[in-house]
């Protein structure tokens, strides 16, 4: 099963990290640690979905990769 993507990092700006999920437009959450982070968002997740739904509006399904994860397609 795929899951959304979500990046985590630090910032200087807000002295604390930030997380949030590419796929969700404006899902992020603040946290005084990675952890912390992580957990803020995966409910701010959770509530984006449910509000969504609850409105009638789509869901995207996961489809944000990093290029550093994506594989070239091999030549055939």
């Amino acid at each position: 099963m795929r899951d959304y993507h979500i990046n985590i990092f630090f910032s200087e700006e807000d002295g604390g990290y930030i997380a949030d999920i590419p796929d969700l437009a404006h899902c992020a959450a603040f946290g005084e640690t990675p952890e912390q982070a992580l957990d803020e968002v995966l409910k701010a997740k959770a509530a984006w979905i449910e509000a969504a739904q609850a409105e009638g509006k789509p869901v995207p399904p996961p489809s944000f990769r990093p290029a550093i994860y994506q594989v070239p397609p091999v030549p055939a």
